[in-house]
């Protein structure tokens, strides 16, 4: 494990911007709610929340406002159990925020409205990050949304993911969620190039079936995107609600069935995925095993109505990842999951039926 100077080593550091988030209280369209519930929401900080809480040391890094804002995003966030020591104040630009309905992104109905422009968290270049911290884990987590928010952002995030012949050696791995959010690109006809390329100087890739053929115009299932991204030495396929596959140099490709999940909220599942899949990587387990812990996590961010949920104790989850193929494909959870686990019961006696 790295050590930088400086800091103490951790599992995973990641760089990225959080905002305070507002959920209507109630449903509707943005213009007719009138109160709303406030809550906080950041794809990287999102990962290392889940991770925390599932037992794992982390870092974050990035800056905020010297505002409330900023005040209560460093509060929450280390509530979870993150080290914030590495989070930046900026005197001069605000801390993000943005208000969203609580439909499915994935329909009409859904509005989202960012606050975001000029934050304190887009200023983030070389030297105004505690580059110490950067490369104090084992795994440094980064994602697609923070190259596209300014220059700075994708030069430092391109330093971060340029393969140099020394890196393996003295480097954390490299962890990246391609995250493809056309609006947040000055130059949206760039922005997929740009992912591209730093996504082939990852070590690990997160990425949708979904967004690849947005983004790329890949399409073909998860080995046409091993053909598009040989370089990484695992590349993880999210393929919506049947599964993922997972890709690793030297081993056959891996799929693993989703769960059936009574959705809450649509939300958050993506970022516990990614959280999932890399605990169950620090702890070396098998790719099947891997995706697996992904689809928990995501099932426990599903069955809440925030960004943020309680992971499954790490035995709970492990009695269910252990399940025979069958009883994982026949599992079905709900809210309350997570707090439920039995304590002297095998897990097969938790599977429903859907």
């Amino acid at each position: 494990m790295p050590e930088a100077a400086g800091q103490a080593a951790v599992d995973v550091v990641a760089l990225g911007e959080s905002m305070v988030t507002f959920r209507p209280a109630g449903p509707g369209r943005l213009a007719d709610v009138s109160s709303f519930d406030r809550g906080i929401g950041g794809a990287e900080s999102n990962v290392l929340c889940a991770l925390a809480a599932a037992g794992h040391t982390t870092r974050w890094v990035s800056r905020v406002g010297a505002d409330g804002f900023g005040d209560h995003l460093v509060e929450t966030i280390g509530r979870y159990g993150v080290d914030t020591s590495a989070v930046g104040r900026d005197p001069h630009r605000p801390t993000g925020i943005y208000f969203r309905t609580a439909d499915d992104r994935d329909t009409d109905a859904h509005e989202v409205v960012y606050y975001r422009a000029g934050s304190a968290a887009s200023a983030m270049a070389r030297g105004s990050v505690d580059e110490d911290a950067l490369g104090s884990g084992r795994v440094l987590h980064l994602s697609g949304i923070t190259p596209a928010l300014s220059a700075d952002c994708l030069d430092l995030v391109r330093h971060l993911c340029t393969r140099r012949p020394d890196r393996a050696a003295r480097a954390p791995l490299i962890s990246f969620d391609v995250n493809h959010r056309p609006a947040l690109w000055q130059d949206a006809a760039a922005g997929p190039d740009v992912l591209l390329h730093l996504a082939r100087g990852a070590d690990l890739v997160f990425v949708g079936e979904d967004e690849a053929a947005a983004a790329w115009g890949v399409t073909g299932g998860p080995d046409a995107l091993r053909a598009a991204l040989p370089e990484p030495a695992t590349l993880v396929v999210k393929q919506g609600g049947r599964g993922a596959t997972v890709f690793r140099h030297g081993e056959d490709p891996v799929f693993q069935p989703a769960l059936h999940v009574d959705v809450v909220a649509p939300v958050g599942a993506g970022d516990a995925f990614a959280a999932g899949f890399l605990s169950a990587t620090l702890r070396g387990l098998s790719s099947a095993h891997r995706l697996r812990h992904g689809h928990l996590m995501a099932a426990a961010a599903l069955t809440v109505p925030g960004d943020l949920a309680r992971p499954p104790a790490r035995a709970h989850a492990d009695r269910l990842a252990a399940l025979d193929d069958t009883a994982w494909e026949t599992l079905r959870l709900g809210p309350g999951w997570t707090a439920n686990a039995p304590e002297t019961t095998g897990a097969e006696e938790e599977v429903r039926t859907p």
